[in-house]
């Protein structure tokens, strides 16, 4: 494929998500208070780029116009979503439901063999 080609293609793509952002973030901005479902901060017009669409389901093609597969995230909760969804697969557990306690333990060891590094 040509270069020329690949960035129509990803230019369409772009265009395209943009497009169907604006309908569902419009749409879900009538449909709830602007007010950051997890950490509750509330939004004015001024500020309103920083309050997102949390697609529930994670499929962003799907849209009821009921709104029941979206949240309103601010930006700052939204990415922590993602993060926590994206550790889980990494990890193969279920990510820890919002506000859980608990957390999943970590399996990392950043000091194993460092013993016998010192001794030699």
């Amino acid at each position: 494929m040509s270069k020329n080609r690949m960035d129509e293609l990803v230019a369409a793509t772009h265009k395209s998500r943009d497009a169907r952002e604006l309908g569902y973030r419009e749409q879900a901005l009538k449909l709830y208070p602007w007010i950051c479902g997890r950490c509750e901060r509330e939004f004015t017009r001024e500020n309103l780029h920083e309050l997102t669409v949390h697609h529930r389901d994670h499929n962003h093609d799907y849209n009821p116009s009921d709104g029941s597969n979206w949240e309103l995230l601010c930006l700052y909760c939204h990415d922590n979503e993602h993060q926590r969804l994206l550790e889980a697969d990494q990890g193969g557990g279920k990510p820890a439901s919002a506000g859980s306690e608990s957390s999943p333990a970590s399996t990392h060891k950043p000091f194993a063999g460092l013993e016998s590094l010192l001794k030699k």
